[in-house]
């Protein structure tokens, strides 16, 4: 596994030589910082720890300094698990790393739209609008009569929608700007501006 820690700039267009346009995401990666390692023989399993986006050591708690020793402290920490590339404990890792992928995977936290009925956030169909009838947005019934007297777990209703862990897989890498240290993608990527995503090369078409 090879990846890295991003913030989504936004997202663009691009021409080719045809002039065809493709919407690409905008996605800045600065240099990572690896702040640990995890061993077969002491963890269990082989694996680093990188870290993005600095912050003020008054910014964070003595606890969570403590993991960074003489390292300047990070506030987004990743554990990538069997990474490919051999490094060291305070290396730094920049966009080169993914210059030659051709599909990445990108995880990031989707955008919250607050607390949402069972039509935005299950596409539900709704009931009809005409003729008096008094059943327009709702879910309708939910219970199970009898048999078994309750509503049963993981009936879609009306509830919290959006911030959530979401991974987008294959998407196309369109180009990697090693100096302004940008890559672009195919397509969309979830969560706001200036939200931070994991890049991974992608586990099926790599």
């Amino acid at each position: 596994m090879l990846g890295l820690i991003g913030k989504k700039v936004g997202m663009t267009q691009v021409f080719d030589e045809k002039g065809k346009v493709t919407p690409v995401t905008v996605i800045k990666v600065e240099p990572n910082l690896v702040v640990g390692q995890r061993t077969e023989d002491r963890d269990g399993y082989s694996a680093i720890v990188l870290g993005a986006d600095e912050i003020r050591p008054s910014r964070a708690t003595k606890p969570y300094l403590g993991q960074f020793k003489e390292l300047k402290p990070q506030r987004i920490l990743y554990e990538m698990r069997d990474f490919e590339k051999e490094c060291n404990v305070g290396d730094q890792l920049g966009v080169d790393l993914l210059t030659d992928a051709r599909f990445l995977d990108v995880v990031g936290t989707s955008k919250g739209k607050g607390t949402q009925g069972v039509m935005k956030r299950w596409g539900f169909g709704g009931g009809r609008a005409t003729h008096g009838s008094k059943f327009h947005r709702e879910n309708g019934s939910t219970g199970c009569s009898t048999t078994p007297h309750r509503t049963v777990k993981g009936v879609k209703m009306a509830g919290r929608m959006g911030r959530e862990r979401v991974t987008v897989q294959n998407l196309k890498v369109v180009k990697v700007d090693a100096e302004q240290q940008i890559i672009l993608v195919k397509g969309s990527v979830p969560g706001t501006k200036d939200g931070f995503l994991v890049l991974a090369r992608s586990k099926k078409k790599g």
